[in-house]
């Protein structure tokens, strides 16, 4: 088998379960079985697959066909242009929640923080963490997460890019007694139970439930960590949250009594992230 039928077959076979992107998704897993690039795919069709390829190939294939997502088949997502390990585990990092990372970079910068202390709540792979640490090598970064399994993964990202990042177990800030930040990031579960029937069936299905559902209109969580990142933070400190696009109010009403509470919307004009500081 070459590389041009052994698309074809796969090509075949997600389209008819049906599969969205059934070629790039046939293309992503043959370079992942490869170790290739995309160039080479197209450039060699011709190009021969040994036996264990071609059976590696058809496995991913078949998996992709379940619905399991592309990034817990390879192993792995872009993030901030770095490439993140990914399991079922953890949540695999979306472009949206990068909105997070230049809202936490900009206030930095505006405030003129030399060593700002950060942390990170409901870290999962660790994205939020080691982008933010990449671009702010001077930064304190700590993230916690209530899952051993993904801090695990965050450990390993962070080993991998050679990024210095203090991981801690704890359920949102239940173990920062007396510790204060200046900033505090999330990007919480904030999906309602009662949006179960909108959410994507491979996110169903695959995700890991504990960090995509929060209650049954998806603000459990933001009800507890306002007010925990309020006793976390430095006089002046921001909270940074990342939304769902029917959170913005329930989010906003949460933060009264905070000053300079915004909304920062995505490039589709959908609020993305609701900050706010503590008064001085």
């Amino acid at each position: 088998m070459n590389i041009q039928a052994a698309l074809k077959e796969a090509v075949d076979l997600l389209r008819d379960e049906p599969v969205g992107s059934p070629r790039m998704a046939a293309e992503t897993l043959l370079m992942h079985v490869l170790g290739c690039d995309r160039a080479y795919v197209i450039a060699h069709p011709e190009a021969a697959l040994e036996d264990e390829q071609a059976a590696r190939f058809r496995q991913a294939v078949a998996r992709r066909a379940t619905g399991e997502p592309l990034q817990y088949i390879t192993g792995h997502q872009e993030f901030w242009g770095l490439d993140f390990i990914v399991t079922p585990a953890v949540l695999i990092p979306r472009p949206e929640t990068e909105h997070l990372v230049e809202a936490a970079m900009a206030k930095v910068r505006e405030l003129k923080l030399e060593k700002p202390r950060i942390l990170d709540v409901g870290t999962g792979s660790g994205c939020i963490a080691l982008a933010v640490k990449k671009e702010l090598p001077q930064a304190d970064v700590h993230a916690v997460d209530i899952s051993w399994q993904a801090l695990e993964i965050a450990q390993k990202n962070a080993e991998r890019l050679g990024l210095y990042v203090e991981f801690g177990q704890s359920d949102l800030l239940s173990d920062f007694h007396g510790t204060k930040f200046d900033l505090i990031l999330s990007n919480p579960p904030y999906v309602g139970r009662s949006e179960w029937d909108k959410v994507q069936k491979e996110v169903r299905e695959h995700e890991p439930e504990v960090a995509v559902f929060a209650g049954e209109r998806g603000i459990d969580i933001y009800r507890r960590l306002v007010p925990e990142a309020r006793a976390a933070l430095q006089p002046g400190g921001w909270l940074m949250l990342e939304i769902g696009y029917s959170q913005e109010q329930a989010v906003l009403e949460l933060m009264q009594g905070w000053e300079d509470v915004a909304s920062i919307p995505d490039l589709q004009g959908i609020p993305r992230v609701v900050v706010g500081r503590i008064p001085e």
